[in-house]
């Protein structure tokens, strides 16, 4: 039998934690009030602040969850039981984001249907989640592919689909209010004709082009090998599908989008409101990519057509010598002359050797939809072909080429520039290619290489035509100079455009929401009454889009859901008696879900509103001045902490700002923003090794061998292989999994050490043999208040001493700060000092040793509460106060002050604490070595009491 029976082994840590965990669910240890519904017990909300804690949520993948991921959620978990101490009603939950390609993947193989896999992979994640002993409230958790979720997040499109942008009053507004105004002529109609003198076709097309939800043709990523549209993610750096590797083609398709572009001015301008970090806020703000300067009216000579433009620089124009278009610009099929021949003046160069423009423009929009939009920005060898047509300078009445060129992206702008080679390096080296001229509008200095274009300022030259002169003008007057001409001349207005374009929201998959809506004879889109919802999804047998023809990047999408035909038609009576009606058969993305989940966290037992709202207001609700620091302060109200990967920095967090203020616009929600503080952790990185083909082989398989040069090697099947870092996943085959840490060491082992490994914000390396470290300041701090021969409690009811309350005190002051500022890594710290103090003591206080057991319980709870309940006590400590410093025992009663001499240190001293400036320099110049190193005097003696004093000599 072993002598130490009851030392806190991987063993007794495991039947510790998980007795735990039972007794934390069937207590409802952590279970939030709410001040109303179903769940509302207002009594325990007397006194206590709220605080919302969430984790953008995982999507439940098969393989489960390896340590890297859990390390934001340990995080979230240290920081919410901390505050539950501190007095504050915390509510902290975790959902799962299920719908998505992936899953739909994997049934299309396997046959078996998504949600049998996703419901199972949800299942496997939960064990591992509540293994490691998170404090979340369970009642809460939801996976976006519920059908009571999934019906609000239609709802939400109702009320997306029903609103406008009312740019007057700079929100949103419902669609009836729009409808009255033009009933009423309070709003002309656009083309000036009474709203009654309308048909009922022309009205309903004219609230659609307001509506903030509304079908569009659109530049989509065509997969015709998978049979569906994939978003930019969802596109390898080559052009092909991550999923199949399938060619993947730019074409145009109806599908449903998002007015997100109407909220442009507002997202940007709310980033200041936000406590996120500086680089996320930097990346939306690009993503937006607010730019001003002029719109600019090109007629197409020979054609009653006109190409607009958006320019930046329109001081510019007089040195535009040719344009380009997307190849996917509409009007290129309009200008482009069907006959066999080139127009005069055409050169090689221009016509890509083809017999005709047509010709050309054909097989050049052909290679450019192989290409990713990412390919066509970053590739430096430009291409295109001249399109047989020409445009006519506004400002100089010059006739320059058209070309189309890949370099040039339909989503951007206009997807039409005016090309001014000599002050873009771009259209520089598009002209040098193509033998185009270039006019330079900006001087540039003496020292320019006159071979390259110059993009820096200076004052114009070369711009002036009878009516408007810039020579000699600086960039801002210039620009102003010539927005003014363009306006009174009516070729050009001052304009503000943005690199955001409205969010693409139609799949064609199954595994999504349906939409709520049909389509009628005509196949016209009408909304489902709320009373409908939800729409759920069919049953269905073969989950993949119809396959086609990889290569053919003509062909059309067949949604799955088409093959039911006895849900993709249905008859409905919405108002005016039965009618058959057609289904949309595309469904909502991945993102759809993840707009709008923090707020069914609130309230996900509310039948009857996606959120009450005085539940909302209680948790997301606007602070008062007081609280954010002055009547000044305008609070946005949201998620009091939201904590996850910098990777979802645009997308999900830009595409979730716009719901919610959409919703608040409506009056749906109180506060302006989801989440008002954002904070990124990092990732955990592992080594991964390669074998001589470049190609990863599983890490667990690889052995360490001591070479003959000394040197350690590394081998994998007798052979040796390359060692590196990476981020840990299944592509580097380094996975390391909680269940194996678990197995291991225990839960406890695992939380503190992925947190003591460094800054939660900061990508850190794991090394599994180094956890043991972690388990011996858990066996350390179990051997202080438990005997391991007897399991018999060692902790004596006597006072600690001056020099361990001391220790004690300084030790709470500073896990209280390294807390409240997420620094686990320090706390752990200060801790292991702390108990090594304890570990010194021939016996430890109760005094001592309970304060430790309440600092440490946000970090490990498992190992805390145990030693509690040993100690005597009843209940839970996860509501016992947290230990406050007393501030008279954080005085240091003699520091240590360096002396330094031109900053180099020379001597120190031990002073009081409190000493003064004038006696802390006569001490200090009072000093033999300071003296000798002094011998001329003394020019400059800085102070900085107590601890530093920097001498100059004369």
């Amino acid at each position: 039998m072993s002598e130490t029976p009851y030392r806190y082994t991987a063993e007794l840590a495991g039947r510790i934690e998980q007795a735990w965990q039972d007794r934390w669910e069937t207590e409802g240890t952590f279970h939030a009030p709410n001040p109303a519904g179903v769940w509302a017990e207002p009594d325990k909300l007397a006194g206590r602040d709220k605080l919302f804690v969430m984790d953008m949520f995982p999507y439940p993948s098969g393989a489960g969850l390896h340590v890297g991921h859990p390390l934001g959620y340990i995080g979230t978990d240290t920081w919410a039981r901390y505050q539950r101490m501190r007095g504050r009603n915390v509510l902290h939950t975790l959902g799962y984001d299920a719908f998505g390609l992936p899953a739909e993947q994997y049934a299309v193989q396997t046959g078996q249907h998504p949600r049998v896999t996703t419901e199972a992979n949800i299942a496997n994640m939960r064990r591992q989640l509540r293994r490691l002993g998170l404090a979340h409230d369970d009642r809460r958790s939801i996976a976006t592919t519920d059908v009571e979720f999934y019906k609000w997040t239609q709802w939400i499109f109702l009320q997306v689909f029903n609103a406008w942008y009312d740019h007057e009053a700079d929100r949103a507004r419902p669609i009836a209010e729009l409808v009255d105004e033009f009933a009423s002529g309070a709003r002309p109609t656009p083309d000036g004709r009474p709203w009654a003198d309308l048909d009922a076709a022309e009205q309903a097309g004219v609230i659609d082009s307001f509506r903030l939800a509304y079908l569009s043709e659109a530049p989509v990523n065509w997969c015709p090998g998978l049979g569906t549209v994939l978003a930019n993610e969802e596109v390898t750096a080559e052009g092909r599908s991550d999923i199949g590797n399938f060619p993947v083609f730019k074409r145009s398709m109806k599908q449903w989008m998002m007015r997100i572009t109407a909220y442009a001015d507002r997202l940007l301008a709310d980033l200041d409101r936000l406590d996120w970090p500086d680089k996320v806020k930097a990346m939306q703000r690009n993503w937006i990519g607010r730019s001003s300067g002029a719109s600019v009216t090109f007629v197409v000579d020979g054609h009653e057509a006109a190409i607009e433009v958006f320019t930046t620089r329109p001081d510019t124009l007089f040195g535009a010598t040719f344009m380009v278009l997307a190849p996917e610009h509409p009007i290129v099929d309009a200008i482009t002359p069907g006959e066999n021949s080139w127009p005069a003046g055409s050169n090689h160069a221009w016509t890509g050797g083809a017999a005709s423009p047509s010709e050309a423009v054909t097989a050049y929009r052909e290679a450019a939809a192989r290409k990713t939009d990412l390919e066509r920005q970053e590739n430096k060898d430009k291409s295109g072909v001249f399109t047989g047509a020409f445009a006519i300078n506004p400002v100089n009445g010059a006739r320059i080429p058209i070309f189309i060129a890949d370099y040039v992206l339909m989503g951007y702008g206009t997807g039409a520039i005016m090309a001014v080679p000599a002050e873009d390096e771009r259209d520089w080296d598009f002209a040098k290619a193509y033998d185009l001229p270039y006019i330079r509008t900006v001087q540039p200095p003496a020292d320019h290489d006159e071979d390259t274009a110059f993009t820096g300022d200076g004052p114009t030259i070369n711009s002036a035509n009878d009516e408007i002169s810039l020579n000699g003008l600086n960039l801002a007057d210039a620009k102003a100079t010539m927005i003014d001409w363009l306006s009174a001349n009516g070729t050009g207005t001052e304009t503000v455009t943005y690199k955001l374009r409205d969010w693409l929201f139609s799949r064609q998959r199954y595994w999504g929401e349906p939409f709520p809506i049909v389509y009628d004879e005509g196949g016209y889109p009408i909304a489902l009454p709320e009373s409908m919802l939800p729409v759920t999804l069919p049953e269905i047998d073969d989950y993949s889009p119809q396959a086609l023809d990889p290569d053919d990047s003509t062909s059309e999408p067949l949604p799955p859901l088409g093959r039911v035909t006895d849900w993709a038609t249905v008859e409905l009576d919405l108002g005016d008696g039965p009618k058959t009606y057609r289904r949309e058969l595309n469904v909502m993305p991945q993102w759809a879900g993840s707009c709008w989940y923090e707020m069914r966290y609130l309230d996900p037992a509310n039948h009857d509103r996606f959120v009450d709202r005085e539940v909302e207001r209680y948790w997301m609700g606007p602070r008062s001045a007081s609280d954010v620091g002055g009547a000044d302060v305008a609070d946005v109200g949201g998620v009091d902490l939201y904590v996850g990967g910098v990777e979802h920095a645009v997308l999900h967090l830009l595409y979730s700002r716009f719901w919610h203020k959409m919703l608040f616009d409506l009056g749906q929600v109180s506060s302006a923003e989801p989440f008002r503080r954002l904070y990124n952790q990092g990732y955990i990185q592992a080594y991964a090794f390669r074998d001589a083909r470049g190609q990863t082989v599983p890490a667990d398989e690889v052995e360490e061998v001591a070479g003959a040069d000394g040197d350690i090697h590394y081998r994998w099947q007798g052979e040796e292989v390359s060692r590196e870092y990476g981020k840990m996943g299944k592509s580097l085959k380094n996975i390391v999994t909680p269940d194996d840490m678990y197995d291991s060491y225990g839960a406890d082992t695992f939380r503190i050490y992925e947190l003591g490994m460094g800054p939660l914000d900061q990508s850190k390396p794991w090394e599994t043999r180094a956890v043991v470290g972690s388990q011996r300041f858990l066996q350390r701090l179990w051997r202080n208040a438990v005997d391991e021969t007897t399991g018999e409690i060692r902790i004596v009811d006597t006072a600690p001493d001056a020099a361990t309350t001391v220790a004690l005190h300084r030790t709470i002051d500073a896990v209280t700060r390294d807390y409240e500022s997420l620094s686990f890594n320090t706390a752990i710290a200060r801790l292991t000092e702390y108990n090594n103090v304890l570990t010194k003591l021939d016996a430890v206080p109760r005094a001592a040793i309970e304060p430790m057991l309440l600092m440490v319980a946000p970090l490990t709870p498992h190992i805390a509460e145990e030693l509690w309940s040993r100690l005597g006590h009843a209940d839970t400590l996860a509501y016992e106060p947290f230990p406050v410093a007393d501030p008279a025992l954080l005085v240091e009663d003699a520091v240590t002050c360096v002396v330094q001499v031109k900053g180099k240190v020379r001597a120190r001293l031990e002073v009081p604490a409190d000493i003064s400036e004038d006696e802390l320099r006569a001490r200090a110049l009072a000093l033999p070595r300071i003296a000798e190193e002094t011998p001329n005097g003394v020019r400059t003696v800085i102070v900085r009491a107590p601890k530093l004093v920097n001498v100059v000599p004369a």
